[in-house]
């Protein structure tokens, strides 16, 4: 190369540098020029991913805002970060928060509640799931938004159950109903295959009680006042145990311990056709699916004999927005929020996920019809959580401490799992909360009734 044609192509080279900073420049002037709205998650896998999409559209669709998701950890990290930096520049403007988080969020005073937008623009919810609505409101307040949602269900082994002979389980079954089904998948398989698991796991007891109409905390699970005494062991929750316990020591049931490793072990057992059924969260579809040839069954969550169920309360997340921020950045949180409740967001948010669509109008969507055409038992979650008219004993437990209480109930699992006396474990663990409540309220001024 000449001299000339070597400085020639050093000058396009720096004009062209110039053109594309300039180009740049202009492009984050613009979206400076736009309000931020920070947005904390806690979304990994594809969860990230599609929420990731859902921002870049939300930002592409409008010219005023621009929301910037951060990625802040595990639900237990995210919510000391949201309390810690309350009221700095580093506090998000909008936030995802736990499910057993809502009381505590509530009772910060960190937040507007959602229903100011609601009533200030009369957003129609009504197209918005109930059950998931209720578990975040209080005292008539919608004070979040439910986003990622989940139900418990029980899925089985279709292709299993018919190797053997044995019909499958109703779509809304009974204790007796699950009995019959793994006592013959354990003697018809020669006990080489145990029927049911069960986790050790609070949420899961906390499920048994609401299917049962059962409330574990005082004024009405915490929705008409904060509460001041739990009860583990009341009919349902006794009646429950009994049956897993029975089942257990017959070698129908299969017991799997507590944890990530149980929940592992529990889900690598059923794909290799070792256990025949499990209950477990409905955001595990999407791997179930993925992870066997076997064709898979889900039903609703088994109820008490001799009574209807009453409908289980949900898992998962919801969106709130924070008070520290001007009204024009919570307006546009508010916009982000209405953004990924619309039906065709919502729709591509269970596909991806395994999430449930909360938008009842997400059911027309063909992305959606596509998914159900393909996979009808991803059709049954939705069902159950549309199903269930929400009261007090299936909207959640509004206390605070609901880790601690998981933590005693699912000691008091372990004990009954593995022989103990049900009565003493159950009344070991409910003094045991009760007097942290008494502790925990005293210390927030909460009078004992």
């Amino acid at each position: 190369m000449t001299r000339k044609k070597t400085i020639f192509a050093i000058l396009t080279i720096i004009f062209l540098a110039i053109i594309g900073f300039t180009f740049s420049q202009k492009n984050n002037a613009k979206a400076d020029s736009r309000i931020k709205i920070v947005f904390w998650h806690e979304m990994t896998g594809p969860g990230q991913i599609q929420l990731n999409k859902f921002v870049k559209e939300f930002n592409d669709s409008q010219s005023k805002y621009v929301v910037v998701p951060q990625f802040e950890g595990n639900y237990n990290e995210a919510v000391q970060k949201i309390l810690n930096t309350h009221g700095t520049d580093a506090s998000p403007a909008l936030f995802q928060s736990m499910d057993i988080s809502t009381s505590q969020i509530y009772h910060s005073s960190y937040t507007t509640p959602v229903q100011k937008f609601i009533d200030k623009e009369g957003y129609d919810t009504s197209k918005i799931s109930a059950v998931a609505r209720a578990f975040y409101s209080k005292n008539g307040t919608q004070l979040s938004m439910p986003f990622n949602t989940s139900q418990p269900v029980l899925y089985y082994n279709a292709t299993l159950l018919k190797k053997y002979g044995i019909t499958p389980p109703p779509v809304n079954p009974s204790y007796s109903d699950i009995t019959r089904v793994a006592t013959e998948l354990y003697q018809k398989s020669g006990k080489k295959v145990k029927g049911l698991s069960v986790e050790i796991y609070g949420w899961l007891f906390e499920q048994f009680l609401a299917n049962g109409g059962e409330s574990l905390a005082n004024n009405n699970d915490g929705h008409s006042g904060v509460p001041t005494s739990v009860n583990f062991s009341g009919k349902v929750a006794t009646k429950t145990m009994q049956w897993l316990q029975e089942n257990i020591k017959s070698g129908a049931f299969m017991n799997f311990g507590a944890g990530s490793s149980a929940s592992a072990n529990e889900m690598a057992a059923f794909l290799s056709g070792k256990l025949g059924m499990f209950l477990q969260s409905s955001a595990d579809i999407s791997q179930l699916t993925a992870g066997t040839k076997n064709k898979l069954g889900v039903t609703y969550y088994p109820h008490p004999d001799g009574q209807k169920s009453n409908g289980v309360s949900i898992g998962g997340a919801s969106l709130w927005i924070s008070n520290d921020k001007s009204s024009e950045v919570q307006q546009g949180a508010w916009n982000f929020i209405k953004f990924l409740m619309t039906a065709k967001s919502q729709a591509s948010w269970q596909v991806a996920t395994g999430y449930l669509a909360l938008n009842e109008d997400s059911q027309n969507e063909p992305v959606l019809k596509k998914l159900y055409q393909s996979q009808p038992e991803a059709k049954i979650p939705g069902q159950q959580l549309r199903r269930t008219k929400p009261n007090n004993t299936n909207s959640g437990i509004f206390m605070q401490g609901l880790i601690q209480e998981r933590t005693l109930t699912q000691t008091a699992m372990e004990q009954i799992y593995n022989g103990s006396n049900i009565n003493n474990s159950l009344v070991e663990a409910e003094k045991a909360m009760n007097s942290y409540i008494t502790s925990n309220n005293l210390a927030n001024n909460v009078k004992q009734k």
